[in-house]
């Protein structure tokens, strides 16, 4: 194999005699079958050759042979081009997507080819927080709610992330993982660039606003820990960067003997932010961590020069399973929630049609059109706009209990006044007003109030919330 690449056999190219065509036209065949593309004439350059070869004369088969090459030889370029526009932007967003689930250095390796190892990193600091009460907060909301407070949170902490020398690892729940000094060391910064972050994200959790819960507060719960860890890519389909080693859980068990709007600091995290200087530290005492036995901690105060305002700490026993406080908290934003605006109000037209049935149109928000008749008929209602909590809607001449859950509107029934068969119908009543109240029915069965010349009924008896 050697030998032929030293020596390769000679290129096969046609022989054409002398005494077979002029020498100018051998001479231009054999610069169309260079070997090198940069030396091969382009067609125009072909054509206008072959035309000073005929004298200027103009030869229609030819001409119009390399017109049509011509115009596929541009053709060919033009959708290079736009395929390789194409090929660029797919690879800028692979290359994205794989910067946002490995470090920039690890992704760089995996996409030239080299085979990422295990490193041994000698000193980092870890990062962990979840949100107290979580799982009273999940308890008490429906699941997009759940994953809209999530997809805010963690989108902001993203955000604050790119200011610092720190990597994002993972997100496990409410649980976020940070870690600085891997995968490119950094000394003994990783402590303070940590610490820092921390401070950083404290302060925007107290001013954080739950969606649906905007009266709640979001309490986060930190902890840090400096040590040796290992870490490396693990897996295929879906490559991880991961961190492995006593550090991880040491970092882990800061968190969760930590308290709200606290950070909980260990003895060697103390000690590398006492070596950076500026940094606040208290001694909480002596902490029992699971599995590693009584040692010294620390909570992490403020810093020289950090001006941003903290949460006041919240003093509680139990930082796990529901809270009771928080329950509190949560029902009182939900009657918060729940108040009806006294000031908002609807019309409501009246028209007997000569069905002698009652059509009755609403003007809310949205705006529904009913059809009443002498029987139980399904109201029709182009749109409903349908609140995330519970709520009981009262009207002065009657009372809107929906199901937030049923997919078709209310039944209503109307019963229409006692008449003489001989008499002709009513005229039509003039327009009313509908008034939304805060105080709900009596009941939370069907109730009936007289309007004009009937009785309106509401037949769904399941009393819950939809905003008209």
């Amino acid at each position: 194999i050697i030998a032929k690449i030293r020596k390769p056999p000679p290129l096969l190219r046609p022989s054409v005699s002398k005494q077979v065509a002029p020498p100018e036209y051998i001479n231009s065949m054999k610069q169309c079958w260079a070997e090198q593309p940069e030396t091969r004439p382009s067609f125009a350059d072909l054509a206008q050759s072959i035309k000073s070869l005929n004298g200027g004369k103009k030869v229609n088969i030819v001409d119009t042979m390399f017109k049509m090459l011509e115009q596929y030889s541009n053709n060919l370029e033009d959708l290079i081009k736009e395929r390789t526009t194409q090929l660029e932007e797919e690879k800028k967003k692979t290359d994205k997507l794989l910067s946002q689930m490995l470090p920039p250095t690890v992704a760089e390796s995996l996409k030239s080819g080299t085979t990422v190892e295990a490193e041994w990193f000698e000193m980092v600091t870890i990062y962990f927080s979840d949100i107290v009460g979580f799982t009273t907060i999940s308890a008490l909301s429906g699941p997009m709610e759940v994953v809209d407070l999530l997809n805010d949170l963690y989108t902001m902490f993203d955000s604050i992330l790119e200011d610092f020398d720190c990597y994002k690892v993972e997100t496990i729940g409410d649980a976020y993982m940070v870690v600085s000094g891997l995968p490119i060391r950094n000394g003994i910064k990783h402590a303070s660039e940590i610490a820092t972050m921390a401070l950083t994200l404290l302060h925007h959790c107290g001013k954080f606003k739950i969606r649906h819960m905007p009266g709640v507060p979001l309490r986060l719960r930190i902890g840090l820990h400096s040590g040796a860890c290992v870490a490396g890519v693990v897996g295929l389909k879906m490559p991880r960067y991961c961190l492995f080693g006593d550090t991880v859980n040491t970092a882990s068990r800061m968190e969760s003997t930590s308290m709200a709007f606290r950070v909980h600091v260990s003895e060697s995290t103390a000690g590398l932010l006492e070596e950076s200087g500026g940094f606040k530290l208290e001694y909480r005492g002596i902490t029992e961590i699971k599995g590693r036995g009584n040692h010294k901690t620390y909570w992490l105060q403020g810093k020289e020069g950090f001006d941003k305002e903290l949460p006041e700490p919240v003093i509680s026993e139990d930082n796990h399973g529901l809270d009771k406080e928080l329950v509190k908290l949560v029902e009182k934003n939900a009657k918060e929630r729940n108040r009806i605006d006294l000031l908002k109000k609807s019309q409501v037209a009246f028209k007997q049609n000569k069905n002698n049935s009652i059509e009755i149109q609403v003007k809310a928000i949205p705006e529904t059109n009913t059809t009443i008749g002498s029987e139980t008929q399904t109201v029709t209602v182009t749109e409903i706009k349908r609140s995330q909590t519970d709520r009981i809607d009262t009207i002065d001449s009657g009372y809107s209990d929906t199901n937030s859950s049923a997919k078709t509107a209310d039944l209503l029934r109307f019963t229409p006044p006692p008449t003489t068969p001989p008499a002709l119908p009513p005229p039509p009543p003039a327009v009313q007003h509908v008034k939304f109240l805060q105080q709900p029915p009596p009941n939370n069965n069907h109730t009936s109030e007289k309007l004009q010349n009937g009785t309106i009924s509401v037949v769904n008896r399941k009393a819950s919330r939809t905003k008209w």
